[in-house]
């Protein structure tokens, strides 16, 4: 992340964060995008299932002068996603932005999945951006509108080299289920964009993938030969993208899948 610099561009707006925490040492997505939205003035709720990781995440805010609340909750679980919004609510009285990053990969082409493991990337995946608009959409149109922003994956628009069928499924379902509440609450002042990644350096990268396929340097290597520009983007530029797309300065674009992924899936045309 860059130094600290103050900003405006979310002033008195409050963000709810789904997967504020990291998942190790370093800058994941969604911990970079609380602390820039906190950083353009916005209050922000830091949820995550590991409460230790939303806490982290909730101080570095207030270090930085911020505010922000740091909750624990599993979104694949209704009543867990409403009872996060639900102390929001009490702590900042309104919600403006549903910032969805929750996602993991699960490993697998569709021989190789089991039913619980297909289940599972699903669930993790998708599932949050469902409960979050069912549980946000009846507030948003009682306060006259809100913002989603939901993290997707190159990965749902284009094969990206690796056997992940759970996770590209759920990614592509992702986009169109973005969409499709744009559609719908658009006339509301609602609106929905995706944020789409592509190779990232995050502390995922070292806790799955290489995991998964072996050696860590070589691994990171690869992915940066893959991209057009020559690296992997960080967590920061998936953050810059998305606090753009909250913010006022894009209140006339909706329904957008907007890549992050230094031309990437442009090099994947056929």
């Amino acid at each position: 992340m860059p130094p600290f610099r103050a900003g405006s561009r979310m002033a008195g707006k409050t963000v709810l964060v789904f997967g504020a925490g990291s998942s190790g040492p370093g800058w994941g997505n969604g911990k970079a995008a609380a602390v820039l939205y906190a950083r353009e003035g916005a209050r922000v709720a830091c949820i995550d299932i590991d409460r230790a990781a939303a806490e982290e995440t909730a101080a570095l805010i207030a270090g930085e002068g911020g505010e922000a609340l740091a909750l624990a909750a599993d979104v694949t679980r209704l009543e867990a996603v409403e009872g996060a919004v639900e102390a929001t609510l009490a702590r900042f009285r309104r919600i403006d932005v549903a910032h969805n990053n929750v996602g993991v990969v699960v490993p697998g082409g569709p021989a190789d999945l089991t039913e619980e493991s297909f289940q599972r990337g699903l669930d993790l995946n998708l599932g949050p951006v469902w409960r979050s608009a069912k549980v946000l959409l009846p507030r948003f149109l009682a306060q006259g509108g809100g913002v989603f922003v939901n993290i997707a994956s190159i990965a749902g628009i284009r094969w990206t080299g690796y056997p992940y069928f759970a996770y590209s499924a759920a990614k592509a379902a992702v986009v169109q289920a973005t969409k499709a509440i744009a559609l719908q609450y658009a006339a509301q002042n609602i609106r929905a964009n995706a944020v789409l990644p592509g190779l990232i350096d995050t502390p995922l990268v070292y806790r799955q993938i290489a995991g998964a396929f072996g050696d860590v340097e070589a691994v990171i290597e690869s992915r940066n030969r893959a991209v057009p520009m020559g690296r992997m983007g960080t967590a920061y530029d998936v953050a810059a993208a998305a606090l753009f797309l909250a913010s006022d300065e894009a209140r006339f674009i909706t329904g957008v899948a907007l890549p992050v992924d230094g031309g990437q899936s442009e090099s994947m045309r056929g």
